[in-house]
């Protein structure tokens, strides 16, 4: 513990400059504005930036890169309390009680209690990023090749249940596509060069920043093309410091809140949406005014908010932790840090653990600077809702291009990028979800490395992968993703319940007649 505190008051002084100060009240405020603007997304803007940055210092980089993710999360509660459009979709939560609160001429109120909520959450997601690292890296050294290879697949069929719960057939597709797709080039062991049809440029695989790039950005340029009116609402901007009681009331709402959204975060390729609306849920479920919820209601607008900033958090401590990333946004930040040469993962807490307090620290000033601009900028802020998406997605495109060739300076990625931009745009429109995708091509190379090198130390022999105690755990977890979600399984269990619960209804509804 006095090692990690004097590790964290290190990297706090290691920004206490001019320079980083400035940064990150710019990259924050950037962040902000990016999460406002409907149409472009967290993960879009760390997606953008990091192609921007690339040529930084690594602290410096991915201090730039944090406060983008961070402002952008916040920032999409702008939108979705003043025009019911979340800017986000981690903000989806945020309208249901945000815009009525608008319509009932309290914007200001609502744009000051999201700011507080929102900021609250951070401040839980932090200290559980701070905790929970060091204990699940020290914990992930004990993982092998046959670890990492369910890992991998833990990962994909999570993501697939949880981002597509409607039909979780079509998020396991996705994820598994996404896979597939990252065994196109040359494999990481023996240098042979798979799946490329004659296509030279593909010797190299698919770059992960242009598919990133073009499945968020450029899918939703043409997405809004078919989608181009928005309707701006005229709210006035009156009272925004929240007041405290709101807080004191609710205090265990926010509390619950921030834990809940850090714990979700923290599944991999789940997400801040996910966060908000089971933080929302879990409010709505134990709330005295469950009524309210849905017409302006305090308590859901802070739930909302709080859940999905702490599921920044969350998102972040796989990333450090096993290199596997929380969320969409999460994953571009995990292929930065590659970029800029940081090696995330069980070894990081060997290798480099000041780098684990130095996000903490980066977190912390992000955090701070999301709070003070969300509050004292919101009047002119407001005004950049205005602008008109057709007049915006020309410049998103611009950025697109620009992203997906100034990394590697090569016009193939820019076919790549539309490419996927293509790809994305389908998969929206059939309703298959995106990120277990691009989860599924970070999480390819993990999966094909270790699978291949643990059959490289047992012999071919494939029995450690299922008789390993850790192996078995990850096993199993699959599974229950996997058979929890199907309908049969779902049917049965209905019926089970109904068994159990409605003999014991029915016996203590005899005993209630009994004289």
């Amino acid at each position: 513990m006095i090692d990690g505190l004097r590790m964290l008051g290190i990297g706090i002084g290691e920004f206490l400059t001019i320079g980083s100060l400035f940064s990150v009240l710019w990259a924050t405020q950037l962040g902000i504005i990016v999460g406002m603007l409907p149409g472009l997304t967290a993960t879009m803007g760390i997606a953008l930036m990091t192609t921007l940055t690339f040529r930084l210092p690594p602290g410096n980089a991915v201090l730039i890169l944090i406060c983008m993710y961070i402002g952008a999360i916040y920032g999409g509660s702008r939108s979705a309390i003043l025009l019911n459009i979340p800017g986000t979709p981690a903000n989806a939560a945020t309208a249901l009680d945000g815009h009525p609160l608008a319509r009932q001429g309290k914007a200001g109120q609502a744009i000051g209690l999201a700011t507080t909520g929102s900021f609250l959450g951070s401040v839980i997601g932090m200290l559980m990023l701070a905790l929970f690292t060091p204990v699940i890296g020290n914990f992930a050294l004990n993982f092998q090749s046959f670890e990492f290879f369910w890992l991998a697949i833990f990962g994909v069929v999570i993501s697939g249940t949880l981002t597509a719960p409607k039909d979780p057939l079509k998020g396991w597709i996705s994820g598994f596509l996404g896979l597939m797709i990252a065994m196109v080039g040359m494999e990481g062991i023996h240098a042979h060069v798979r799946f490329t049809f004659g296509v030279v440029d593909l010797s190299g695989g698919i770059r992960l920043i242009p598919a990133m790039v073009g499945a968020f950005g450029f899918a939703e340029v043409i997405m809004m093309m078919k989608h181009v009116k928005v309707e701006v609402i005229k709210s006035e901007i009156t009272r925004v410091i929240p007041r405290l009681k709101d807080f004191a009331k609710y205090w265990k709402t926010i509390i619950r809140s921030g834990l809940i959204g850090t714990f979700v975060g923290a599944i991999p390729g789940v997400g801040e949406d996910i966060g908000a609306w089971v933080s929302y849920d879990f409010a709505r479920r134990s709330s005295k005014e469950a009524d309210q919820f849905g017409k302006g209601s305090v308590e859901g607008l802070m739930a909302a908010e709080a859940g999905n900033n702490a599921a920044v958090g969350g998102a972040i401590i796989p990333v450090l932790a096993l290199a596997i990333p929380g969320s969409a946004p999460a994953a571009v930040l995990l292929a930065a840090m590659y970029i800029h040469g940081v090696r995330p993962g069980p070894l990081i807490m060997i290798e480099n653990p000041q780098f684990v307090y130095s996000v903490v620290a980066m977190f912390l000033l992000a955090t701070a600077a999301m709070f003070v601009l969300g509050l004292s900028m919101v009047r002119i802020l407001v005004k950049v809702l205005e602008i008109p998406r057709t007049k915006l997605m020309p410049v998103v495109f611009v950025l697109c291009v620009i992203g997906a060739y100034a990394v590697e300076s090569r016009y193939f990625d820019i076919v790549i990028m539309a490419a996927f931009g293509l790809l994305g745009y389908i998969m929206q429109e059939m309703e298959y979800p995106v990120a277990p995708m691009v989860l599924g091509i970070i999480l390819g190379d993990i999966l094909d490395r270790n699978l291949r090198r643990a059959l490289v130390i047992t012999d071919g022999d494939l029995m450690p992968f299922f008789t390993r105690p850790i192996s078995l755990i990850l096993i199993l977890f699959i599974l229950l993703s996997l058979v929890g979600k199907t309908r049969w399984f779902m049917h049965a269990t209905a019926v089970a319940k109904e068994a159990v619960f409605g003999r014991f209804r029915r016996a203590k509804s005899t005993q209630g007649d009994t004289p």
